[in-house]
């Protein structure tokens, strides 16, 4: 693989960190170096306006056609961008799945009118998604879905519920996998439904996390609707078009994360050699050990990106990255919090927290904290290595249960 920038390729770049440095101004200068790991130091209002000064400037869903509104950049151009975007130190981004998942979804499964209504909102800022998966008994299996939906007239008519929806709080709309055929179990008489956010049906609850933040809630449907039209693919092509979804999850911008991983290391190296931590040979092998983690992860997506630069299709890198990475930055977190010592374990007065305690969390602290997590959601590492185990080394499944 050849790492030199092509003259168009350093062009894009210098683009890219001209315009970063031209708009991160005003309220926006004190994002930098926040809104990353637990996104709980900034408001999220101020990162959605983050995001809609990025769509004013062309930067969102920079992988769409140009005739939908995005900019048609090319594999490299995507992986430059997020990797530029991260070493300017640029604010840390929302989950926004508009982009990243329902957009690509529809532009792949959804009708003609489906692209003209929800692409350009998406692309714009104006219209933000979550997403409506995981439930109660139906997690990292998402065929024990139990949310029903039935046709009224024109409508479809949704009741159940979803838990860890990211930022329902802020959404406009929400893309549901709920059960649309009647007596039907696991993946077959499941659809995707698009479902508006503000109506009587839809209530949100939010759970307050470790870190004090609420990204995640619970959202109850009670006779929620939607109209006839907002189906992606057939009814009972539900699981097709979710499977779809996640292949979309992981891609260009798994270079950006691995230099905003670096970074944070580097400061780790840092305050310990400031602190004397360095010297003690146990914890310094930790951290050479945390060095050679990095190495092989950043590799490893080279190899993902060499992949989907091929044939445009995700393979098992995507698995082997999320366990990886997962790993890596949970046990990052502890070594943030060994460093530290005695200091790491104690936070300020600040606001209202886990439990109604008041208290803030600096930087290393919630890194520590939300960083567990990070081996749950977007798929356990048990899935993955189930996947891996399956998909890659051709091991006979996992025998299932009666």
């Amino acid at each position: 693989m050849d790492f030199t920038y092509s003259k168009e390729e350093s062009q894009f770049v210098d683009e890219v960190r001209t315009w970063l440095g031209e708009h991160i101004v005003g309220d926006f200068v004190s994002l930098r170096g926040k809104g990353l790991t637990g996104h709980d130091d900034v408001p999220a209002e101020l990162q959605i306006e983050w995001e809609k000064e990025l769509a004013k400037g062309g930067w969102l869903g920079i992988d769409f056609p140009k005739s939908i509104g995005g900019r048609e950049c090319s594999l490299v151009e995507q992986v430059l961008f997020h990797k530029t975007y991260v070493e300017a130190r640029a604010p840390g981004r929302i989950p926004n799945m508009g982009v990243t998942l329902l957009g690509p979804t529809i532009m792949a499964f959804g009708t003609e009118e489906q692209q003209r209504r929800f692409i350009p909102p998406i692309l714009s800022g104006e219209e933000l998604w979550c997403q409506g998966y995981s439930e109660p008994d139906a997690g990292s299996d998402l065929s024990n879905v139990n949310t029903k939906a039935e046709l009224d007239g024109d409508e479809w008519v949704l009741n159940g519920q979803k838990v860890w929806t990211s930022l329902a709080q802020f959404a406009d709309w929400i893309f549901v996998v709920a059960r649309t055929g009647k007596g039907t179990k696991k993946h077959k008489g499941l659809s995707y439904l698009l479902v508006p956010m503000e109506q009587a049906g839809v209530s949100i609850r939010p759970i307050i996390q470790l870190t004090g933040g609420a990204e995640f809630n619970e959202t109850f449907f009670n006779n929620a609707r939607t109209t006839k039209e907002n189906i992606v693919g057939e009814e009972g092509d539900g699981w097709k078009v979710a499977m779809g979804t996640l292949s979309f999850e992981r891609g260009a911008s798994t270079l950006g994360q691995q230099v905003s991983f670096r970074q944070e290391l580097d400061e780790l190296l840092t305050e310990a050699k400031f602190s004397g931590k360095w010297d003690d040979p146990i914890v310094r092998q930790q951290l050479v050990d945390s060095y050679i983690g990095l190495e092989v992860l950043r590799y490893n997506q080279l190899r993902m990106l060499t992949a989907l630069a091929a044939d445009g299709v995700p393979g098992a890198e995507q698995s082997i990255g999320k366990l990886y990475w997962a790993s890596w930055h949970r046990q990052l977190g502890e070594l943030w919090m060994l460093i530290r010592g005695t200091s790491g374990m104690v936070a300020s007065n600040g606001h209202t927290g886990f439990e109604g305690k008041d208290y803030s969390l600096d930087r290393e602290q919630r890194t520590f904290l939300y960083s567990r997590a990070h081996t749950i959601y977007g798929g356990s590492n048990q899935i993955q290595r189930n996947i891996i185990g399956e998909r890659v080394l051709g091991l006979p499944k996992e025998p299932k249960s009666n």
